[in-house]
């Protein structure tokens, strides 16, 4: 099959996400024929670097083989099988080791991040109605946070493009201020920044609380913010003000979970546990959909009755998918095996080194990193920023999408030393470009 093939096919059948499809009559589709590595490659032998891990699930690198075979070992046993009224041994052995590495159990599963969002809001309306509380049925979230797509999980996320399209079918819910340590005064250092967030949120909590079920936030990085950063102190100091004013405490690890932020939880920095953790992207390696939400013991028996009205009331028709699950599990051996958070600090730190030429840009601000996730902010960025950028990169061989005005790099952890200098000098050269296409280009790449 030719590329032109491919493209016009695509064009005629699939509607793409995140996507002004009309931006497709001038700026091609990449039509992909396999990944490798690090790698895709196009179906005229053209090859990309992922940067981006392909929206943050490819921890591995594609076609990891380990993951691979698992799957095909789980097909030839049990594809799948609802998993209400039945169980089996992939969804029983994933729970277990996820309340292992997470210390939250009763694992409850779908398919993607904005489910696992919605399936944490809906646990914790239900949780204070069933606990004789509910009144308490709004949500605090983040300034520029996000948490999916979906009705419940885009009205507790703080993207305006999103939020004004959809605007009729969102519930009104509560902002607190961002610990994003770029919003520092002149002399304040980032956990100083966290503690201002911090007394803001105190505030509103103090006034507020007999109606909120919960706080939900991205523990260290908020992702579609432009990969703000905060200090791991604003995490205590949340886990005690939820404390004191009976909130729940909602952790969206789905991008920052699974090692990104140089722990297994980004929460582990923050030394706390919250009430719900909500995982899904790299779960299953980049290989199948799949997202988990876990809890506390406390949850999980406030729903435990004779009365089917008390019971969870959600569903999936894949939840717990024996191949997703089988995936996830090679994914967790693959952490133990290759001793993979070790690992990652030592390639971190060259990568760093690698990168660490952007920041002399003269017009890159607030070069950053936490863990394998390294970020920085164009000065004075055009409107069209974002997607010449993106062109600009491909035309170099590699694959990176902007956020606004923020280039973010969060490449598969197996990525070579000489692939990180490629990533580094494409993002450069790429920057050179986009500054001066940017200005005619009016498309946004959103993520």
């Amino acid at each position: 099959m030719s590329n032109a093939d491919l493209l016009f096919r695509s064009r005629q059948a699939v509607w793409h996400p995140c996507t002004q499809m009309k931006r497709h009559e001038r700026l091609p589709l990449v039509p992909l024929a396999r990944g490798e590595g690090v790698w895709l490659y196009d179906h005229d032998g053209n090859r990309y670097l992922d940067g981006i891990s392909s929206w943050w699930v490819n921890l591995f690198g594609h076609g990891e083989p380990r993951i691979k075979a698992a799957i095909k070992a789980q097909l030839d046993t049990l594809e799948h099988a609802m998993l209400a009224g039945f169980t089996h041994r992939p969804v029983v052995e994933l729970s277990e080791r996820l309340a292992a590495r997470t210390g939250l159990g009763h694992a409850f599963y779908a398919s993607d991040g904005a489910s696992a969002t919605e399936i944490a809001l809906k646990m914790s309306v239900h949780y204070w109605r069933n606990s004789g509380q509910p009144d308490k049925h709004r949500f605090v979230h983040l300034q520029g946070g996000y948490h999916g797509e979906t009705a419940g999980a885009l009205a507790v996320t703080d993207v305006p493009l999103f939020r004004a399209a959809y605007a009729p079918l969102l519930r009104d819910n509560l902002q607190a201020p961002s610990p994003d340590w770029r919003a520092a005064q002149p002399g304040e250092t980032p956990e100083q920044v966290a503690e201002r967030a911090a007394e803001g949120l105190a505030r509103l909590l103090a006034e507020h609380a007999p109606r909120i079920a919960a706080l939900i936030l991205e523990p260290l990085v908020q992702g579609a913010a432009g990969m703000a950063m905060h200090h791991p102190s604003y995490l205590a100091r949340v886990r005690a003000l939820c404390d004191r004013h009976q909130v729940h405490l909602i952790a969206d690890e789905i991008a920052v979970g699974f090692g990104r932020t140089g722990t297994f939880l980004a929460c582990e920095q923050g030394s706390i546990r919250p009430d719900f953790v909500c995982l899904s992207k790299g779960i299953t390696g980049g290989f199948l959909p799949l997202a988990a939400v876990l809890t506390t013991d406390a949850v999980y028996q406030a729903f435990y009755d004779d009365d089917a009205a008390r019971g969870f009331l959600h569903s999936h028709s894949y939840s717990g998918n024996p191949l997703a699950c089988a995936a996830a599990l090679a994914v967790l051996d693959i952490f133990e095996q290759d001793d993979v958070l070790a690992a990652n600090r030592e390639r971190g730190a060259r990568w760093h080194a690698l990168f660490s030429p952007l920041a002399s840009h003269p017009r890159v601000r607030h070069l950053r990193r936490t863990g394998m996730i390294w970020a920085f902010d164009v000065a004075d960025a055009p409107a069209g920023f974002p997607g010449a950028f993106f062109q600009a990169a491909l035309a170099k061989g590699v694959l990176l999408r902007p956020i606004g005005g923020t280039v973010y790099l969060m490449p598969p952890y197996t990525m070579r030393d000489d692939e990180a200098r490629q990533l580094a000098q494409g993002a450069l050269l790429a920057l050179e470009t986009a500054l001066v296409d940017g200005a005619e280009e009016k498309d946004v790449v959103v993520a």
